[in-house]
């Protein structure tokens, strides 16, 4: 009998070649998805830290500038009387005076009533009849300056040009600061007056609806005198159109 002295070989096949690859490919490809789901996930979980880090920020370089402007404006008052003059103009200088008169403040708050509309997942369809939004406090402080407020502040905070009213669920961001309710609005102007703008919003209206049926905060005081200490006026830059030469030299 004759001896063989060969080993076996593997015979690669064209069809097995390919399968072999494409297997190889849907794994790389699962893995990839797998890294991005994960990494979406954990920046996702880290967005309150995120939040809170950046609103810690804010409030470093507020203070920074609130002391910066204060030593712009010793340097202004420290220059020749024509220049103490401009530096007087409330639209050239870098903080709002100090202003005191007779006003009206609004305080709007949750109903008591709104942990009783939670279900067991702590959600409710109906949650949102008993929180304050942020339109109704956009309908105060519009009425408020319908009836002739000079100066307003809102939860503590003096209202400049730039100051935007925003509400995430019932969190109030003001100027880079969270606020929880309840929320007050006080403004220095004609007391009678924004008190008759304020019954006469139709968003106003529409809330006291509300104020009556389930309970929301609702409160407004007069005073003969309110202050509202000086603050940073700090102004965005603004930004204009330009003229587009291209197209004006087609004309």
């Amino acid at each position: 009998m004759a001896q063989h002295t060969g080993k076996h070989q593997i015979h690669h096949s064209l069809p097995g070649m390919v399968a072999v690859a494409v297997i190889f490919a849907l794994t790389g490809y699962l893995l990839i998805t797998n890294i991005r789901v994960n990494r979406s996930v954990t920046v996702t979980s880290d967005t309150a830290g995120l939040v809170e880090e950046r609103v810690d920020k804010v409030n470093s370089l507020s203070s920074q500038v609130s002391r910066l402007s204060s030593r712009i404006n010793s340097l202004k008052s420290s220059t020749s009387e024509t220049n103490k003059a401009e530096s007087d103009d409330p639209g050239s200088s870098t903080v709002l005076p100090a202003v005191k008169g007779p006003g009206v403040t609004v305080t709007l708050d949750d109903s008591p009533l709104w942990e009783q509309k939670l279900d067991e997942s702590g959600s409710s369809a109906t949650i949102n009849d008993y929180v304050v939004h942020q339109q109704d406090l956009e309908g105060v402080i519009n009425a408020l300056w319908a009836g002739g407020a000079e100066s307003m502040e809102i939860q503590n905070q003096r209202v400049l040009p730039t100051t935007a009213v925003r509400c995430v669920g019932n969190v109030l961001l003001i100027q880079g600061k969270k606020f929880s309710p309840p929320y007050t609005v006080s403004a220095i102007g004609p007391t009678q007056d924004m008190i008759d703008a304020l019954d006469n919003s139709p968003t106003i209206q529409i809330y006291q609806q509300y104020v009556s049926s389930i309970g929301l905060g609702w409160k407004v005081e007069t005073s003969a005198s309110l202050t509202f200490p000086k603050a940073t006026a700090v102004l965005q830059p603004l930004q204009y159109a330009k003229v587009d030469e291209k197209a004006k030299a087609n004309e």
